[in-house]
């Protein structure tokens, strides 16, 4: 099992390898599109801002080989906000795999949103027993809304998309590898089950 870890200078990749470690796997940092092609799975991490980030991805032409990947991917965190169409944070173009435009909470809560929440109506195997309000850790203060690819939501002021999944693509608007027990076994799922 080849797991490959986007590294483009973005991400809280450490914390993410060490995840995978936990579970028995090696993952391996690349920004290499040949390697990051040939993996079995591909994580896409971020931590940071939404243009900075796509600039990153831009120069090293990252963004035009994660759409056409046909593996099982996981956007984290901001990875899943730039797999968007766009998101208002630095008015950024995302890379159009999920059909929804990331927006920013309203000044009515706290922003960013840190710490733990509850997550609902779960679809996907990403979700293979994981129980209906289990909580996971999250630091963000843009979000994807509702739409016709949320596989999980939670609430902060409104409903929003706790994940997303379209074909081979899955993100998560929190951080399964900070997530204690619940995190491991949605990374778990997502190594044995996600399909293409």
């Amino acid at each position: 099992m080849k797991i490959v870890i986007i590294d483009y200078g973005a991400g809280n990749i450490q914390s993410i390898k060490f995840a995978f470690q936990r579970l028995g796997y090696e993952a391996i940092l690349s920004r290499d599109a040949d390697e990051i092609m040939a993996a079995d799975k591909v994580i896409f991490p971020g931590v940071g801002e939404a243009s900075s980030a796509m600039k990153k991805l831009r120069e090293s032409k990252l963004d035009q080989i994660i759409p056409k990947l046909k593996q099982p991917v996981l956007g984290i965190c901001l990875g899943m906000q730039l797999m968007c169409h766009s998101s208002e944070e630095g008015d950024t173009q995302g890379l159009g795999i999920f059909d929804v435009d990331v927006v920013k909470f309203s000044n009515k809560v706290k922003v960013p949103q840190i710490g733990w929440n509850q997550i609902t109506n779960l679809k996907s195997d990403l979700f293979n027993n994981i129980k209906e309000k289990e909580h996971i850790y999250l630091v963000h203060s843009f979000y994807a809304p509702i739409c016709e690819e949320t596989i999980a939501e939670a609430e902060y002021g409104l409903g929003y998309s706790a994940a997303l999944k379209k074909d081979n693509f899955y993100g998560t608007q929190f951080h399964p590898e900070k997530s204690s027990e619940v995190g491991e076994k949605i990374l778990r799922n997502f190594i044995d089950s996600a399909t293409s």
